[in-house]
């Protein structure tokens, strides 16, 4: 397909990228000569300047290196946004480990099959997290566990008041060190920086990033060094007008998210930036280090802005510093969006990636038409074309929906131990996504639904996220999905899952009544269920997943109660 999508592009962006020819561990290396002194990560008070972290990356590579870590071994890191977080992910890379980001939420279940899957022998954990990984460890593959606590990083009056706190949030664990449990800190200081040359090629392997699984098992996505150096350019890229060491990053997504992982971490490390880590979003916390902090760039997710925008005392807040705001992972309603660009004065720019691209294949231009409901265009040397639903082969025209395929730099290699898979989503190089989607006249691509998620009633198709928009447009409703649930007359029937404003009231008639209004009658949904929240993944996708479960669950107990 002819790239279209050029002509879209803001005057000083690049059509193609000529990229480094070494891994991010290296290009870090060689930015201290110009960044060195400023500020890198800076965690509830606490900052350090970029070579005093990489100071520190060395030194763990070291102690890493000393226990058995090298080319090819798994290194799972299981710990919040911190800057140990940082130290493990660039030391296990550093040395050409892969590294296994694991999710701190995980139950004991998803560890055993992550870390089993991966062969990981080696861990990084977080001490409060130790209770739950330790039952679990003689059932995986793990050797050696490294633990840290969030101490070790904080200013030294925070220092003194953690045990209180920790206690007080029952956060305290005694751990019981010993030769296969050891300490990150007497690790890190009783080894001098790791000086062997880096030896690690572009397309080794560098990640396992397992999928959210919010459509079936989790598959581990082979990320190499290549792909994540490359999505880290191409979105720099994006941004001619970044100021190099000057921005300020809020990096509240999880880095063992993908999308986290290249915005909130590699991006502001790769550009001489500072990453302001919190470990968790407490919306008051959050709002004040904005403000404290003048926090100019923030990636984020639509439930984020959401959150922000249903605070009480949001206009309180000074956030007049931020430049630029980027989301992705889910869908952003329309509404929220024009909601916040009016208030703060930025400007969010919408785009779209999935684990499989480490992550971002497309995104709204910065100067250029911005197209409301739109994820964009694609990024420099991403291809995309769109192909029938069917085959997953033929070429469809703008304007007709179907599954979105890209090819470019970003891509993964494959699935890790899944040929069939693999074979199923990778065809010459391009990358079937399980999006439907559509592209108009200028290459800008607006995604209709998942390929899994549309609801077929009487023969037509329905896809959930044009209701979800509707019910995000109804002044009572903060958070909204909709789905298709069976149906013994019209095959499926859509179901809607409502969260109300607090302090507000609404009937299921009222929510019918407000569709009715702006959908087609088959579209219109048949039922209505209001919750306090709704299941979603660790960056805020909804998980019709989960709620497909649930109903499926009930309805068997109902018909078991009869």
């Amino acid at each position: 397909m002819e790239r279209v999508w050029l002509e879209s592009y803001d005057a000083r962006v690049p059509r193609s990228i000529s990229y480094p020819g070494e891994c991010l561990p290296v290009l870090l290396e060689k930015n201290l000569s110009k960044y060195g002194g400023h500020t890198a990560t800076s965690f509830l008070g606490a900052e350090l300047t970029h070579a005093q972290l990489w100071h520190r990356v060395l030194k763990l590579a070291a102690g890493l290196h000393a226990l058995g870590v090298g080319r090819g071994s798994k290194v799972a890191v299981m710990l919040p946004n911190c800057p140990q977080a940082i130290m493990a992910y660039y030391a296990a890379l550093r040395l050409g480990a892969v590294v296994v980001l694991t999710n701190p939420l995980y139950v004991q279940r998803e560890m055993i099959h992550q870390w089993n899957d991966a062969e990981a022998e080696f861990l990084v954990v977080l001490d409060h997290l130790f209770p739950k990984v330790e039952e679990v460890i003689p059932r995986t593959s793990i050797k050696r566990i490294l633990v840290t606590t969030l101490k070790e990083e904080l200013p030294f009056f925070l220092r003194l008041l953690y045990p209180l706190n920790a206690r007080k949030n029952k956060l305290f664990t005694n751990v019981p060190y010993d030769d296969r449990v050891l300490s990150f800190k007497k690790l890190v200081d009783s080894h001098e920086p790791y000086a062997l040359p880096c030896q690690v090629e572009l397309d080794d392997l560098a990640l396992l990033q397992y999928t959210g699984g919010t459509t079936g098992v989790a598959k581990g996505v082979m990320l190499s060094h290549r792909n994540i150096q490359a999505n880290v350019v191409q979105i720099t890229s994006w941004f001619p007008d970044l100021r190099r060491g000057r921005e300020r990053f809020l990096s509240i997504l999880p880095f063992s998210h993908v999308f986290g992982m290249t915005v909130s971490m590699n991006m502001p490390l790769y550009t001489g930036s500072e990453a302001v880590l919190l470990p968790r979003f407490e919306i008051k916390r959050f709002l004040k280090t904005l403000q404290k902090k003048k926090v100019t760039i923030l990636p984020g997710v639509p439930t984020l802005f959401s959150a922000i925008m249903n605070h009480g005392h949001v206009r309180s807040y000074d956030m007049s510093s931020i430049r630029y705001c980027v989301t992705g992972s889910a869908p952003m309603p329309v509404e929220i969006l024009k909601q916040f660009e009016s208030m703060t004065g930025s400007i969010i720019i919408e785009g779209y990636g999935l684990t499989e691209a480490s992550p971002v294949t497309h995104c709204n231009p910065l100067e250029g038409e911005r197209k409301a409901g739109s994820i964009g265009i694609a990024l420099p040397d991403t291809d995309c074309r769109i192909v029938d639903l069917e085959t997953g082969e033929k070429e469809l025209s703008p304007g007709e929906d179907g599954e979105l395929a890209v090819r470019g730099p970003q891509v993964m290699q494959a699935y890790w131990k899944m040929e069939e898979e693999t074979a199923a989503t990778l065809k010459e190089g391009w990358l079937l996504t399980g999006d439907i989607v559509r592209m108009d006249e200028a290459g800008y691509v607006y995604v209709v639904d998942r390929k899994k998620d549309m609801i077929i009633a009487k023969g037509y198709n329905i896809y959930p996220r044009e209701i979800d928009e509707v019910l995000y447009e109804h002044p009572s409703i903060v958070d909204a999905v909709a789905l298709g649930v069976p149906d013994p007359h019209r095959g499926e029937t859509v179901k809607a899952y409502v969260v109300v404003k607090e302090g507000e009231h609404l009937e299921e008639e009222e929510v019918i009544a407000f569709c009715r209004e702006r959908l087609a009658a088959y579209k219109v949904p048949k039922l209505v269920e209001f919750r306090d929240s709704l299941p979603k993944t660790m960056v805020g996708k909804v998980l019709r997943k989960e709620l497909r479960k649930e109903y499926e669950s009930q309805r068997e107990g109902s018909a078991q109660g009869k």
